[in-house]
C-alpha cells in the first residue's frame, strides 16, 4: 500500500491502512477488519483537531475525502481535557465530540487513537503536567497511580463518546480504537513493570466495551484480543506481522522515508 505524509493548515496524514468498509458489527479475522460481513482495504488520515479550529474541520475533512481517504484517525489529546485534575474541557478546538460529528457527516469512518500518552511531537506526550505531583507515580507502567489516572480518563473519555453514541456498534463512525501508543519501544526500559502493563492496558480496553476492535501500534507482545499493528517505515516490507494467526495486519503509520 502506498502512504504519503503533507500538510495543510493543521492536517498532518499518517496512514492507518486496513481492510473493511461498513457499519455497525465491527470484527476482524486473520485477513482483515470485517464490518458488516465485508472486507474491503481503508485508507485512513490523521487530522489531529486541536491543531486546527472548528470553522477549519468541515474543510480539512473534505479535502481528506475528495483525496481518497475512508477514514480519519486522530490521538486523543489528554494534557488539553484535564489540565487541572478532574477538570475537564471539551470546548473550541478541544471538542472532539463535534470533530468526530463532522467527520461522520461526512460519511468517514474514524479511528480514534486515545493513548493516554501519544507523542506525536507533543509536549510530555499529552500526559498532563499535573502527574508529576501524584505521590509515588511512576508513568507507563506497572504502577498503581498511574494506572488509576489512566484508566480514569481513559473510562471518561469512552463514557463520553459512547454517551453521544459514536461507536460504530452504536451506529456511530468509530471503527477502530488504540491504546497506549509505541510503548514497545520503551517496554524494556520498565523490566519487569512492562509486560504486566501492557497486559492491564489491553485488558482495561477491552473491558471498557465499545464494541469495536482494540490496537497496539509497536506491540509485538500485545495480548489477544487486541491487534498488534505496524507505525514504521515501509510497512509492507519490515512489519513481522500480526502475532496470532487470528489477527489481520493493520499499519497505525506507514512511513515512506524518514
Amino acid at each position: 500500500m502506498s502512504w504519503m505524509l503533507w500538510w495543510s493548515f493543521s492536517l498532518s496524514a499518517s496512514a492507518i491502512v486496513i481492510m473493511a468498509h461498513g457499519g455497525s458489527n465491527v470484527t476482524y479475522d486473520s485477513r482483515s477488519l470485517v464490518i458488516n460481513g465485508k472486507h474491503k482495504i481503508i485508507f485512513s488520515g490523521s487530522i489531529h483537531y486541536p491543531r486546527s479550529t472548528p470553522q477549519m474541520w468541515p474543510y480539512l475533512i473534505s479535502k481528506a475525502r475528495a483525496g481518497g481517504l475512508d477514514a480519519i484517525d486522530t490521538y486523543v489529546f489528554w494534557n488539553l481535557h484535564e489540565p487541572q485534575q478532574g477538570q475537564y474541557d471539551f470546548s473550541g478546538r478541544k471538542d472532539l465530540v463535534r470533530f468526530i460529528k463532522e467527520v461522520h457527516a461526512q460519511g468517514l469512518y474514524v479511528c480514534l487513537r486515545i493513548g493516554p500518552f501519544i507523542e506525536s511531537e507533543w509536549t510530555y506526550g499529552g500526559l498532563p503536567f499535573w502527574l508529576h505531583d501524584v505521590p509515588g507515580i511512576v508513568f507507563r507502567s506497572d504502577n498503581k497511580p498511574f494506572k488509576y489516572h489512566m484508566e480514569r480518563y481513559a473510562k471518561m473519555t469512552v463514557k463520553m463518546l459512547k454517551a453521544e453514541k459514536l461507536y460504530a456498534s452504536q451506529g456511530g463512525p468509530i471503527i477502530l480504537s488504540q491504546i497506549e501508543n509505541e510503548y514497545g519501544n520503551v517496554e524494556a526500559a520498565f523490566h519487569e513493570k512492562g509486560p504486566p502493563y501492557v497486559k492491564w492496558a489491553a485488558k482495561m480496553a477491552v473491558g471498557l466495551h465499545t464494541g469495536v476492535p482494540w490496537v497496539m501500534c509497536k506491540q509485538d507482545d500485545a495480548p489477544d484480543p487486541v491487534i498488534n499493528a505496524c507505525n514504521g517505515l515501509r510497512c509492507g516490507e519490515t512489519f513481522s506481522g500480526p502475532n496470532s494467526p487470528r489477527k489481520p495486519a493493520i499499519w497505525t503509520e506507514n512511513w515512506t522515508s524518514v
